[in-house]
């Protein structure tokens, strides 16, 4: 008595590998069933499996709603079965999403990253006032600590100013402005505002102490 071989040639496509050949045959079957109730039984069932085989997905949102898109799937949408959630159809499957809107280097000035550049879009068109002074020159102040992390040679103002006016197209001028800029060494402490301590330093600093036993 000889045992008939299934290669894997004459096997039909696994839809959803994870779920193995044995899940993908218990939907089949499901398909097959033509008593409502007993489909629908059984169709449960399958669900309970999936579940159980996806312990990490039970705290994700939507759970039980991805089980029952992916059992429909797996039946190749021919499961006609009452599910708690709208079922899902093979164009829905095929829509492509919407293509997602990629943050914009500007290549001249990319040590300022995005988020100096979203602030100076946001206040550039804003009503003169003493609240946009005050933001534009924290923007600028931003820039030159930006600037000097990127280069820690010290940077003169104007090239900030310059900078600025570039990215605002024309909106933001702060050459005539009244208040300065901050100083490097404020802007980038730690650079090397370590304290230095000399051999005289060291001395000095025992002379008052008592040694202790």
């Amino acid at each position: 008595m000889t045992n008939a071989l299934e290669y894997n040639s004459e096997r039909s496509k696994l839809i959803i590998p994870e779920y193995g050949r044995h899940l993908q045959k218990m939907v089949e079957h499901a398909v097959s069933i033509e008593d409502d109730k007993e489909r629908n039984k059984v169709a449960k069932s399958i669900i309970a499996v999936m579940g159980n085989m996806n312990p990490h997905l039970r705290d994700v949102p939507d759970f039980q709603h991805k089980l029952w898109d992916q059992l429909f799937i797996i039946s190749d949408f021919k499961l006609d079965v009452e599910s708690p959630f709208p079922k899902p159809t093979r164009e829905m499957l095929a829509e492509r999403p919407d293509m997602l809107s990629y943050p914009e280097n500007n290549p001249k000035y990319r040590f300022y990253g995005n988020n100096i550049k979203k602030m100076i879009d946001e206040v550039k068109d804003w009503e003169d006032g003493d609240l946009k002074e005050a933001i534009v020159l924290s923007i600028a102040n931003h820039m030159k600590k930006s600037y000097l992390n990127w280069n820690r040679d010290s940077v003169d103002d104007n090239v900030i100013f310059d900078h600025l006016k570039d990215l605002s197209h024309g909106k933001l001028n702060l050459k005539n402005a009244d208040e300065d800029l901050s100083q490097a060494s404020d802007l980038i402490r730690g650079g090397g505002g370590k304290k230095k301590y000399s051999k005289n330093t060291k001395k000095s600093g025992r002379k008052g102490g008592r040694k202790r036993h």
